[in-house]
């Protein structure tokens, strides 16, 4: 081809590239396309669900009877296969609502168990009702071993109302001869808490004698978010041993566990939702399972709890749980351990993951009643968390400086080094490392001062990276161009698979994580000037403090960009810190200190005294060497 053809083929190109990158649909055009989906797939899925329920109970009374069975019987065969509880056998589903001002929960009478809750202070990241799960998104079994029948489960059973408020429902399971199991729900108001109570009506002709029974619990864990990857990584089954501790099965994988200890309570636990199963007494065992879903799936992971329960079919004793269907907020889940102590703690504020050990300490002690407190008179979660890293690196300030000082002091003993370093070979690295050793004795300075600060501020910086992209506080919180703090904010963004990038880095590119990452260069480049010291440095260290910023690129990408807005300011006050305690810093009169520090009679500290003995006897064994 010729220059002019491949020329044209070029423009048309563009032109062709162009075309589409301008009618592509906007943010919100793909938003509203998305609802309209999501509202049609709605119709759809309930239309489908109906269309079942009515073909499994065609095929249910298909297999109980033949078209030429008498009405008695049909009944005698019902009453052959379901015994006592024959009556609920066959039925219609009714849908019971109990609601306040923070949750809808829809209870179906097949089977009693709670099949719809819709969180009322919350959307989803499109702008649609939260909906925690539906239709049959979750389920409640428990296993009936009836008298000389079959075992049965409530969730293949109708329920009645037999009682019905604005804050309450019973739902009773007719067994005869004044006989009933009844499921007791009751919301109370302004509550994310719903009470259930099992409570048994003299069963003990009805029910083998039994001290336990299973129940089954599942649910499919909908995604919430806008960052599919991100909310996964912080999706799991978490449950709280009696007189132990809050446990969790993965996050980032499929696992099943055997738990054989009592339990208080078991979680479905998204990113920032959960849905709780509370005991009064406990739950004696459980097999939970937790399984990834499929990528291109609607949900995050497949939950199974196959528990143990204490329950007395001989007795009349009820059993009470406590479903908590609401936010991992952790300031509303420690105010449900108010007045508690010991065992009777919840410990739910567990569900919000601050880190473990000394990074949950700073964040509880720290990070979480600052954040409140500037929340109480800012609503701009952007400026409360620039108040925070200031305040933060107040606090930082004097291991910042005590960091740059030990720095200084070794930048002014440079032409010292570099002397050592031309008078002693290569080949003698022990000798060179003993000169050195003893020229920053005699000069008062210790050549591991700078890292010792630093060390120490990792406690506030790991725990503010566990802190923000757990605080509920900062969902769908705008700031700037962010429309929502606690998930990624895309400046540019594709949706063509691109091999290695797109599972790695994402099919977008994060403002505040891209400013971060530009200002960590920055800092990475002014830091390596100020803390060059003579000493030699292994080949390609120069290039590995540049490549990890950019890792940071790829790490942070779908992160909460209030965690890169938090990382972005501080990397921005540290080098605004930096060149301003350099203003004041005298170098000269530094070095002249040191001079004067020479001339005091030495005393060597423990960890210099320790170094020594090291360097004496790596010196020791390696003349031994030579002498071999």
């Amino acid at each position: 081809m010729d220059k002019n053809t491949i020329t044209g083929l070029a423009l048309i190109g563009v032109i062709f590239f162009g075309f589409f990158w301008m009618n592509q649909p906007n943010e919100e055009q793909q938003k509203a396309q998305k609802r309209y989906q999501d509202s049609v797939s709605a119709v759809m899925e309930k239309t489908a669900k109906a269309q079942a329920d009515a073909e499994l109970e065609a095929k249910k009374a298909a297999q109980l009877f033949d078209e030429n069975d008498s009405d008695s019987l049909k009944a005698a065969k019902l009453n052959s296969t379901y015994g006592v509880f024959a009556g609920a056998a066959i039925g219609k589903e009714e849908m019971v609502v109990l609601k306040n001002c923070n949750v809808n929960v829809e209870i179906s009478t097949k089977g009693g168990y709670v099949k719809r809750v819709v969180l009322n202070q919350y959307k989803t990241y499109d702008g649609n009702p939260l909906v925690l799960f539906s239709g049959d998104e979750s389920s409640l079994d428990l296993s009936l071993p009836v008298m000389g029948g079959n075992e049965l489960n409530t969730a293949d059973l109708y329920f009645k109302v037999s009682s019905l408020t604005d804050s309450s429902v019973v739902l009773s399971l007719p067994a005869g001869n004044g006989s009933s199991l009844n499921f007791v729900y009751t919301l109370p108001s302004e509550s994310y808490m719903l009470d259930f109570d099992i409570k048994p009506i003299n069963l003990g002709g009805v029910l083998k004698p039994a001290k336990d029974l299973n129940l089954l619990w599942k649910t499919k864990l909908k995604q919430q978010e806008k960052g599919r990857k991100f909310e996964n990584r912080y999706a799991a089954i978490y449950y709280k041993l009696m007189g132990d501790g809050v446990e969790e099965l993965s996050e980032s994988s499929s696992e099943s566990e055997s738990v054989s200890q009592n339990m208080k309570w078991v979680a479905f636990k998204d990113q920032f939702f959960s849905s709780v199963l509370i005991a009064d007494k406990s739950i004696k065992s459980a097999d939970l399972t937790s399984e990834m879903a499929p990528e291109n799936s609607s949900y995050l992971k497949y939950y199974t709890a196959e528990m143990v329960i204490p329950f007395n079919t001989q007795s009349n004793d009820e059993v009470s749980f406590r479903y908590f269907y609401g936010p991992n907020w952790y300031k509303l889940l420690k105010s449900y351990d108010k007045n508690l102590t010991g065992d009777n703690e919840l410990e739910l504020k567990r569900l919000v993951p601050l880190g473990w050990g000394i990074f949950r300490w700073v964040n509880q002690i720290l990070t979480i009643p600052l954040f409140n407190f500037f929340g109480s008179f800012i609503c701009n979660f952007g400026i409360i968390i620039l108040l925070l890293t200031i305040v933060v690196k107040m606090i930082l300030f004097p291991l910042t400086y005590k960091s740059y000082l030990s720095s200084a002091k070794m930048r002014v003993l440079k032409p010292e080094v570099q002397k050592i370093n031309e008078s002693i070979s290569d080949d003698k690295p022990t000798e060179r490392q003993q000169a050195m050793m003893d020229m920053y004795r005699k000069a008062g300075v210790n050549p591991m001062g700078g890292c010792l600060p630093m060390l120490l501020q990792m406690p506030i910086l790991v725990a503010l990276f566990y802190f923000f992209p757990t605080a509920i506080e900062l969902r769908q919180q705008s700031f700037l161009w962010a429309s929502d703090l606690s998930s990624y904010d895309a400046i540019v963004s594709w949706t063509a698979d691109i091999p290695i990038i797109s599972s790695t880095f994402g099919n977008h590119i994060s403002l505040f994580c891209l400013l971060m990452t530009i200002t960590n260069v920055i800092y990475t480049k002014v830091n390596m000037s100020m803390t060059d010291t003579g000493s030699q440095q292994m080949p390609g260290m120069k290039y590995i403090m540049y490549f990890m910023p950019l890792m940071f690129l790829f790490i942070f990408n779908d992160y909460a960009s209030g965690l890169s807005y938090y990382y972005f300011v501080s990397l921005l006050i540290t080098i605004a810190q930096t060149f301003i305690i350099r203003r004041f810093v005298d170098e000269d009169k530094l070095l002249k200190q040191i001079h004067e520090n020479r001339k005091k009679p030495q005393k060597k500290s423990a960890w210099m005294q320790r170094l020594e003995d090291l360097q004496d006897q790596a010196k020791k064994q390696q003349n031994e060497r030579n002498v071999r």
